[in-house]
């Protein structure tokens, strides 16, 4: 359970880091890439067990951590936005509440069960997305934001998802840090590949504060995986369970900073979706 409240925090944390991006005026994919090789370092400085780079292609879940890197650096871009144009708590209900989409693949693949209580959350938490993502004074413009929370939504569920199966099949206890190492250097290297494109188009410099606001943000975003992951491998508890008990509390201790640290104003569609976020929830984690 430690392990569990610990990825809370840390995810938390990241959410916070990102609102800073904007005050500071951060470049968000560069931190993002400084932030990614900070997590490969971590990841591999503090492997549990000895090993060989050249065998790294080999492991099982080599090719995983491919695909977990690419949507890495994808949906953290998305997050860093959303978290700027439409605040903390929306980047927390859109990104979090995408444990309907683990659940959903649960269900399909290991056989899960599925209650009319558990299908009530799951389409609480579809509309809460939006409720809590709209905007009263939206104008033309701003309204594509809306899309942000979408994508991440898919994405964040899609993640959530492939994490867990690559766990269950491929990752030994003892890989854990190697594996979220090896994942995290893909998602620098995907990152410096998008980087090295915009830099043809428009030379300048990288900036000494991108990359402190990277180092500020690698450590808790290493740590925030490397626990969850941890946690997915107690056996004690369902992944539906601990996904569930992850994200409503993430929910909820952003929704407090977004209040209370950023002074976010929250309309009354706004309220009714964070209030329907955490009770769809709780519907699933009942189910």
């Amino acid at each position: 359970m430690i392990y569990l409240l610990l990825s809370i925090v840390f995810s938390t944390l990241i959410f916070v880091i990102f609102k800073y991006f904007d005050v500071f005026k951060i470049d968000t994919l560069k931190a993002i890439i400084v932030n990614y090789i900070v997590a490969f370092i971590l990841g591999f400085v503090l492997a549990e067990i000895d090993f060989s780079v050249k065998e790294l292609p080999y492991q099982p879940w080599f090719f995983g951590a491919i695909t977990l890197g690419l949507l890495f650096v994808s949906i953290f871009f998305v997050m860093a936005l959303t978290a700027q144009r439409n605040g903390v708590s929306v980047v927390s209900v859109a990104g979090k509440m995408s444990v309907v989409i683990p659940i959903i693949f649960g269900v399909v693949l290991y056989d899960e069960s599925l209650s009319a209580i558990k299908i009530i959350g799951i389409i609480l938490a579809i509309v809460a997305v939006y409720l809590a993502s709209v905007k009263e004074d939206l104008n033309k413009h701003e309204k594509a934001g809306l899309v942000l929370p979408a994508i991440l939504f898919l994405g964040s569920g899609a993640i959530d998802t492939i994490l867990k199966f690559i766990e269950i099949n491929y990752v030994k206890e003892n890989e854990v840090s190697l594996f979220s190492g090896s994942l995290f250097g893909f998602a620098a290297l995907f990152g410096l590949l998008i980087l090295g494109f915009k830099t043809i188009q428009k030379r300048e410099a990288f900036g000494i504060k991108n990359v402190i606001a990277g180092i500020v943000l690698g450590v808790p975003n290493y740590y925030s995986i490397v626990f969850l992951i941890k946690a997915l491998q107690n056996k004690n508890l369902e992944s539906s369970t601990l996904f569930t008990i992850n994200n409503v509390g993430i929910v909820v201790v952003s929704t407090l900073i977004g209040l209370l640290l950023f002074k976010e104003s929250f309309s009354l569609k706004n309220k009714i979706g964070i209030a329907l976020a955490i009770t769809g929830i709780i519907l699933v984690a009942i189910a």
